[in-house]
């Protein structure tokens, strides 16, 4: 069957949820339309207008951009679609300047190692399907509180990403929160809620934040920790938290050697296809 390479847009939104489900990953419409809303993206469509492959990236501000949501359907794999998709991807963000980074999957970390890019610090998911018990102390996020959020944020993350902050702080406002350590946000997903991003000074302070939004939403519930807080994922096991899998934060070799940001205040990710 023929196939052809198209900009993805909002007629694509079924394709692409199609996508997601098919590799049982846990985005939701209002995610895909976050992420084209402010995002590019390619697709290889086919004669019947399956939607057979997806790659995003996802520029914040001039410098760096998310390479993100590199999906084939299952029974369109091996053709190639990834790897022609992911080359448009970085083709791109070199005329325009911007470092490409990735959250790899185990199966797409040596895929990526081939195309140039360099393992920078890793992290992994964690899932509890019952509610949770402990209490947290963090008080809502009100306006006057975005400019510290959007500083500190920038501190950790390396880059500008209000677009996203405020997004996902609309999703869920009852875990939109912070205190004077740092702030969490939440977001619905397809088959589960997602705690992130969490950034927070210390790792006392950070779990009291995660404990607060944990009683904020209801189960299942997944989130991504640091590999360096060990604490921190000692304390999610004692809770009934079971370790899903791995990734590994990757950057370009074109660009810089470590990803940006500085990772001592990041404890939970906004999830891999948003940095």
């Amino acid at each position: 069957m023929a196939s052809t390479e198209v900009a993805l847009g909002e007629r694509h939104l079924a394709g692409c949820l199609a996508l997601s489900k098919s590799a049982h990953w846990n985005q939701n419409e209002a995610d895909w339309r976050l992420m084209l809303g402010f995002g590019r993206g390619w697709g290889i469509e086919l004669e019947d207008g399956t939607l057979a492959a997806s790659t995003l990236v996802l520029p914040y501000g001039k410098g760096i951009a998310w390479i993100a949501m590199v999906l084939v359907l299952p029974q369109h794999r091996r053709k190639g679609y990834a790897s022609r998709l992911l080359r448009v991807a970085l083709q791109d963000l070199e005329n325009r300047g911007q470092i490409p980074i990735l959250d790899a999957t185990p199966d797409g970390r040596e895929v990526y190692r081939q195309e140039g890019f360099k393992d920078s610090w890793g992290f992994k998911r964690f899932s509890l399907s019952k509610a949770f018990a402990g209490q947290g102390r963090a008080r809502p996020i009100v306006d006057s509180d975005w400019p510290s959020i959007l500083d500190l944020d920038r501190k950790a993350f390396g880059a500008n990403r209000e677009v996203v902050l405020r997004n996902l702080a609309q999703r869920v406002p009852q875990a939109a929160l912070i205190s004077d350590s740092g702030f969490v946000l939440a977001r619905e997903g397809r088959e589960a809620a997602q705690i992130g991003p969490l950034v927070a000074r210390d790792e006392r302070g950070a779990r009291e934040l995660l404990a607060a939004a944990l009683r904020q939403v209801k189960p299942p519930v997944v989130l991504d920790l640091l590999d360096s807080r060990e604490e921190t994922r000692m304390w999610l096991e004692e809770r009934g938290f079971a370790l899903q899998r791995p990734f590994m934060r990757m950057v370009h070799t074109t660009g810089r050697a470590a990803a940006p940001g500085d990772a001592s205040l990041v404890h939970c990710p906004a999830g891999p296809e948003l940095g």
